[in-house]
């Protein structure tokens, strides 16, 4: 299936510590993909504030997508946006963040657990699985208690590590009980789950979350979605995005959601 509106709600440039290319070339990659909109959401991790500088890379990362909006007006809709991390670790800190800069879209994440490594790096065995995820929704629980942000990104994110690439056994049926929590809260705040497309690129080989969880958030309520490709490179921007899109249809959503001035925005897929 082909979309003629193509958005893209969760990139990042060399403004993150892992991203590869400048604002700029990923907006030109951005329509030569075919995308109407592109949401750039630089890394911002609370609880390394300052101990890795994103005090003053997202002072760049503001400013540069502002240059490439004038740059790009009348033929690429370019959104201001952060990924906030770990918010709940520093609650005054995380708020006095957003309230820096006019963000079209604040996306909320947990890529950590306290005091440890991002599951990225993060050793894991099989004995492992349930006491860290566990913790982890706990604390993506206690982000959508918080609730500053627009939409929740990668609800599964410790799977593409833990899945994806240590091959490890993963029943997210024992967690149903806590997913459900998070989903009513997210829903009932009126807040959007993200489909983020990265998995389908990766080891893992779906999105993240999968189509049962996206199906149950609309089941409990949930009115909007987000699609991201989660693109740290030029090459990855839109990546998946039609699949995601063709999931939120399968679910039962009419509409994807892009946001400005921290208002959600409906996009009929179609």
């Amino acid at each position: 299936m082909e979309f003629i509106r193509k958005v893209d709600m969760h990139t990042h440039t060399d403004n993150s510590p892992d991203g590869v290319h400048s604002t700029m070339y990923m907006c030109e990659q951005a329509q030569m993909h075919g995308l109407r909109a592109v949401a750039f959401t630089d890394h911002c991790e609370v609880d390394a504030y300052y101990r890795d500088n994103y005090d003053k890379s997202t002072v760049q990362a503001y400013f540069e997508v502002a240059k490439a909006r004038t740059v790009y007006s009348g033929r690429l809709l370019i959104l201001e946006g952060i990924e906030l991390g770990q918010a709940p670790y520093d609650i005054e800190l995380a708020e006095k963040i957003i309230s820096l800069y006019h963000y079209d879209i604040v996306i909320g994440s947990i890529h950590n657990l306290r005091g440890k490594e991002d599951f990225w790096t993060l050793p894991c065995t099989q004995e492992d699985v349930v006491p860290l995820l566990t913790e982890y929704f706990d604390e993506i629980e206690n982000l959508v208690d918080w609730g500053k942000f627009d939409t929740l990104a990668h609800l599964t994110y410790p799977l593409r590590y833990m899945v994806g690439e240590h091959g490890l056994k993963v029943n997210l049926s024992h967690f149903s009980q806590k997913i459900d929590a998070i989903l009513i809260k997210l829903a009932s705040a009126g807040k959007a789950l993200e489909i983020n497309t990265s998995g389908l690129r990766q080891p893992i080989g779906r999105t993240l979350p999968d189509v049962d969880i996206v199906r149950r958030f609309r089941e409990l309520g949930g009115e909007y979605i987000t699609v991201g490709s989660d693109a740290h490179q030029a090459n990855d921007i839109g990546a998946g995005i039609e699949r995601g899109m063709e999931i939120a249809l399968e679910c039962g959503f009419e509409n994807v959601t892009i946001f400005q001035n921290r208002a959600p925005v409906l996009i009929p897929i179609e």
